[in-house]
């Protein structure tokens, strides 16, 4: 089944907790442990691999190069990738979207902010106009090939104009042809359940996305309530990269002071738990068949 199908067969499922991946490894450690999809968060990717803020400075390229390293590595995990704007007007949302299909991505989802872009969760944003969003949704869903890639539609102008334009925009969204609503940065569990409330009765089966980030304006909720508000997805987009990178600080600040990494060696991943993750004995036993065919005149 390709992973696109099995993200829509998930969204008629069971609700689901999708962690951000920031890289390929975590992925892997996200399959692990059992996660049935993994989440490319814009922000981690900006922080982490560039560096910067999430502020518009990562371009189409950057962030489906990422989300192609990771889908490559769980190949049987849906990859839902965040493509912040679309990365300018009409034309820049459909090649985004042939883009990240040809990358092997499963889904994405586009906002109606203003570019360049600012966090969710942070003051000062900007929306474009409900028909220019609509316009860019239109020209995503006109671009896929694949008619089970999913197209995710956040809308940030609760922040902006107000819960009731949030509404408005996601009820012309969906009319537009969006597969799932995100409503960014609502600041409460009685927002959320009336956002979930008002899509079903002017959208009714269209699924819904929770973004549950840390420090941001969204109070700490548990998967589970998202699930019994009404929202089929619940994503924890930068939760595993801050974790790591207070335990790389950590362990660099005790490096500095000792000048050795053997108070810390229990808290690392082990040799053989890397190699068997990255399938290091895999790639072993290839290269012996590899050589065996060319002991054999079988490989010139």
């Amino acid at each position: 089944m390709r992973t696109t199908t099995k993200l829509r067969e998930l969204l008629k499922g069971e609700p689901l907790a999708v962690p951000g991946a920031f890289d390929a490894i975590v992925a892997k450690i996200a399959r692990e442990v059992g996660f049935q999809a993994v989440y490319v968060s814009g922000a981690a990717t900006a922080n982490g691999v560039a560096g910067v803020p999430d502020i518009g400075l990562m371009d189409m390229s950057e962030m489906v190069r990422t989300a192609g390293y990771i889908a490559a590595a769980v190949p049987e995990l849906p990859v839902i990738a965040d493509m912040d704007t679309g990365f300018g007007g009409v034309h820049n949302a459909a090649r985004a979207i042939r883009e990240c299909e040809r990358a092997g991505v499963a889904g994405v989802h586009i906002e109606d902010q203003v570019f360049p872009k600012r966090c969710g969760h942070l003051p000062g944003k900007a929306v474009i106009s409900t028909d220019e969003m609509c316009q860019k949704l239109r020209a995503a869903v006109g671009a896929r090939r694949d008619p089970d890639f999913v197209i995710i539609a956040r809308t940030d102008a609760k922040a902006v104009h107000g819960f009731e334009d949030a509404v408005a925009r996601a009820r012309a969204y969906v009319e537009a042809g969006a597969d799932v609503v995100f409503p960014e940065a609502l600041n409460t569990r009685e927002e959320f359940a009336e956002f979930a409330r008002r899509m079903r009765e002017c959208a009714p089966g269209v699924p819904l996305l929770a973004n549950m980030t840390d420090f941001g304006q969204t109070p700490y909720l548990p998967q589970a309530e998202f699930a019994r508000m009404g929202y089929q997805i619940t994503i924890f987009p930068v939760t595993v990269f801050r974790v790591m990178m207070k335990a790389v600080r950590d362990a660099l600040v005790e490096l500095r002071a000792t000048g050795t990494q053997v108070g810390f060696v229990g808290r690392m991943l082990d040799r053989q738990e890397l190699y068997r993750l990255v399938e290091y004995q895999e790639f072993a036993e290839a290269d012996l068949v590899f050589a065996k065919g060319a002991r054999d005149g079988r490989i010139a």
